[in-house]
């Protein structure tokens, strides 16, 4: 654990592939420390908290589980320490529902609207085929028994932890009800996935409201974290702090305004998501992305339908989109 700030610790989880790792944060509160965020439910993630209880921890009581979101990197653990210390899961109730319902839908086979789903970006029925033979659920794998109970978090909540004051502000896009929390008097943000220091989180679009505009909410959200104050020092959930909020901020909107650009550009001939994907990325994709590579295509081309610069065909299934005259 290192002692970031007065009463903020900063430790690490192991993550798989690339991102390789997840900052979690550790917060002195009355009577023990408040953990947000608590890594995937693996072997090497379940021992990285043991080291820390067993060290710079031991002794300590832990009074509540915060998330910012549902992910599993960040949810993962956390019914189980909710579970080991007796307390409260603290998350904004987008986050808890949607975690909630991903953890119940466990199945055989893929149900038919992830079948229409891959048709419409334009996937091969070889790969659609070797997709549904992974089954349907693996979402439930990566986290424990989530907490029926929490206490709900809301944009504006004030939340007291210790001596220190943190501003719920919410996002959307990356996920349903994103929660960062930020210390005014401290001048600290933590920003979970919402803003982070090299990498672009993903949007994508979901098979659960196929017909939203979640990169419209991201860069709304973008809009919004824009009028915090630009002298935080940012806790992302990858890489390391930051300062510099509204430099990155205007950094990720103008990047995505490229890739728009770029994108209807490359629809002077209809395209399905798949054919976008060397516009959008620059390289191969492979396997192990492939579906988030698909989420990340849809939800470009869904905002440029939405804001009224693509104009969308559907044929045998498959989603083509043009530029609007």
């Amino acid at each position: 654990m290192i002692p970031l700030a007065e009463g903020i610790g900063w430790t690490r989880s192991p993550v798989p592939g690339s991102l390789n790792h997840i900052n979690l944060w550790l917060l002195e509160d009355e009577g023990g420390v408040a953990i947000v965020d608590t890594g995937l439910n693996i072997p090497p993630a379940r021992e990285a908290w043991e080291a820390v209880f067993a060290g710079p921890l031991a002794g300590r009581d832990v009074t509540r589980v915060i998330c910012t979101h549902f992910h599993p990197d960040h949810l993962g653990l956390a019914g189980w320490l909710a579970e080991r210390f007796g307390v409260r899961l603290w998350m904004t109730r987008g986050e808890w529902l949607f975690g909630r319902m991903l953890t119940t839908d466990v199945r055989d086979a893929p149900p038919p609207e992830a079948f229409a789903y891959w048709r419409a970006a334009g996937w091969s029925e070889e790969r659609i085929e070797a997709e549904a033979a992974r089954g349907w659920g693996r979402f439930a794998a990566m986290v424990s028994p989530i907490p029926v109970a929490m206490v709900r978090l809301q944009d504006g909540d004030l939340v007291q932890v210790g001596a220190r004051t943190w501003r719920v502000v919410t996002g959307s896009g990356h996920s349903p009800e994103h929660a960062c929390l930020v210390d005014d008097a401290g001048k600290l943000m933590i920003a979970g996935d919402q803003v982070l220091p090299r990498i672009t989180s993903n949007v994508s679009l979901s098979l659960s409201e196929p017909e939203a505009d979640p990169l419209g909410e991201w860069l709304a959200s973008i809009a919004k974290l824009r009028q915090l104050p630009d002298d935080l020092l940012v806790l992302p959930a990858h890489g390391e702090p930051f300062t510099g909020l509204h430099a990155r901020l205007d950094a990720l909107a103008t990047g995505h305004a490229g890739r728009l650009d770029a994108l209807h550009a490359h629809l002077a001939e209809p395209k399905r998501a798949v054919d976008c994907f060397p516009v959008l990325f620059g390289r191969a994709i492979g396997d192990g992305v492939y579906g988030l590579a698909t989420g990340e295509a849809m939800a470009h081309l869904r905002h440029l339908e939405v804001t009224g610069r693509a104009v969308r065909e559907v044929r045998d299934g498959a989603y083509w989109y043009r530029a609007a005259a």
